[in-house]
This record gives C-alpha cells, structure tokens and sequence, in this order.
C-alpha cells in the first residue's frame, strides 16, 4: 500500500459535502461571467458565497513561508494564456476571452475536508481556436475519468488524456498534475495528464484525488510571471482547465464534485464536435 490519499467510508459524508460546496460554487459565479467584470469582483462574490456558508477558501494565503507570501486571492482566475494560478485583480473580462475559475473550499472552514473544481468559461462569444481548445479540455478531463476504476493505474489516466488531446492538435502541461486530496490540499500520488498504460501506482477503493488536464492551444511549454504564482504559455497561446475531485469506488469512481446544473458560459454552450486544430487554421 502507498501512501496516498484515501477517504475512510465514514469520512466520506463530509468530504461530499466540501466538495458539493465547491461545485455549488462554480455554478454560481458562472452567472456572473460576462463582458465587463474584474477579476477580483468574481473573487469577492466566490469569498463572500464561501464564508457565508462556513467554509473558507483554500487558496487564499496558500503557500506562505517565512520567506513567500501566500496567494493574496481566494481564486485563481486564469484568462486567455493565464494556465494556472491567475491573480484576480482589475482586468476587466472582454468580449471573446475564456477564464479558468478554480474553486477550493474548505468545509468545516476549521480542519475541515478539501473540495476542488475547476472550468473554463467563455466570455462573450469566442473565436473558433478558444472553442477548441476549451472543448478539448472538456473532453479530456471526461476521458480521464472514464479510466477511474479499481486495479487500473494513474497512467491509464495519463494515458487517454494525452492520446485525445494530442490527436487534437494541442498539448499537455506536464509541469502541473492532479493530486491526493482530503483533510490535505495537495498530497499523493500525482495524476499526471500524459503517461504510459499500466504504469504508475495502482487505484484502490477511497483513494481520492484530482484530474484537472491543463491544456493549451500550440506549445506545452510555460513560463512563471514575477509575481511568483501566476503561469503562462510560453507562446502566448490559449490555455484552457477543467477539474474534478473523484474517489475511487469498488466498482468505479464517484465525481465527489458532479454539479446539479448546468454552468452558464460554458456548459450551456458547449460544442457538439471537436475537430482536428488544423480545420480552423487558416489555409
């Protein structure tokens, strides 16, 4: 046995009840996702919507050392290029841009369990490239979850996520994975979005992580801004995330973070086909 993250059956009532915070979250803000919004107002309405119902946000202060301050945000908010790890502040949502909203909440907010999600959302109406690599994503963070099951590996994930994206067009952030998750934000083993079939540690009932493919539009390679948190593509293409905490069952897996609804400016619109990137290049 590893030392992964699991969730004992009678510890899985609270963890779904973090989670379903966090899903009640996203879809939430996803009505205020508009032309005209900052960033830091959608971190406002995800602190208040969070501590009114006695929780906290995760990453607000995550990460802070003697020497680092922690993230200053209760979200991160990753737009266009932005992979992962976007500060809110004042820039104001424009027509045509796609914005990653990743949600952590902690319920009980004192020692409480971890629910993570994430989505990217359309702003306004998008372009063809951003609906294609936000749609791709979509898909991949499904076909990753199709591969959750008892006695299958972490590299089955890795595996069919990289196979779809990259059949695609697109490519995979290696540097950022998925993670145990629990009474930890981030503990074993890592959920890496490429991988080798039959390779890596072995999934068990209650272990419980999450799958959030980073996906961007050309190159894979990205770069830290100076603020020390926020990540970028190198080539300045679209990046799009989405993100699930799952556990593992006896027969399956269960997506401890399912919505209810359907997310406005992204579900509600989602595109029935994803073609190969080369069909909206220019000839």
């Amino acid at each position: 046995m590893g030392l992964e993250v699991k969730i004992k059956p009678r510890d899985l009532p609270d963890m779904r009840k973090a989670c379903r915070l966090a899903a009640d979250t996203l879809e939430m803000i996803s009505e205020y996702i508009r032309p005209g919004i900052t960033t830091d107002e959608i971190n406002t309405i995800v602190h208040e919507y969070t501590t009114k119902h006695k929780a906290r946000p995760a990453p607000l202060n995550y990460g802070a050392t003697r020497h680092r301050k922690g993230f200053p945000k209760s979200v991160c908010t990753s737009v266009n290029e932005v992979v992962c790890h976007g500060i809110p502040g004042p820039y104001l949502l424009k027509d045509g841009d796609i914005i990653n909203v990743d949600v952590t909440s902690v319920f009980p907010a004192k020692k409480g369990y971890y629910g993570d999600t994430s989505a990217t959302f359309y702003v306004g109406t998008p372009s063809a490239i951003a609906i294609h690599v936000v749609e791709v994503c979509r898909e991949a963070l499904e076909i990753g979850i199709a591969q959750v099951r008892p006695g299958n590996r972490t590299g089955d994930i890795g595996f069919a996520i990289q196979r779809f994206v990259e059949s695609k067009g697109c490519s995979i952030v290696r540097e950022y994975t998925g993670h145990g998750i629990g009474r930890v934000f981030h503990g074993p083993p890592s959920i890496t979005h490429y991988g080798v079939p039959g390779r890596g540690a072995i999934l068990r009932p209650g272990m419980t992580f999450t799958i959030e493919p980073m996906i961007n539009l050309i190159g894979p390679e990205i770069e830290h801004l100076d603020d020390e948190w926020t990540v970028v593509t190198r080539d300045g293409s679209l990046s799009a995330q989405f993100e699930h905490t799952i556990t593992v069952t006896k027969t399956g897996c269960e997506v401890l973070t399912a919505r209810e609804r359907t997310l406005k400016n992204s579900e509600d619109r989602q595109y029935s086909k994803v073609f190969p990137l080369s069909c909206y290049m220019p000839k």
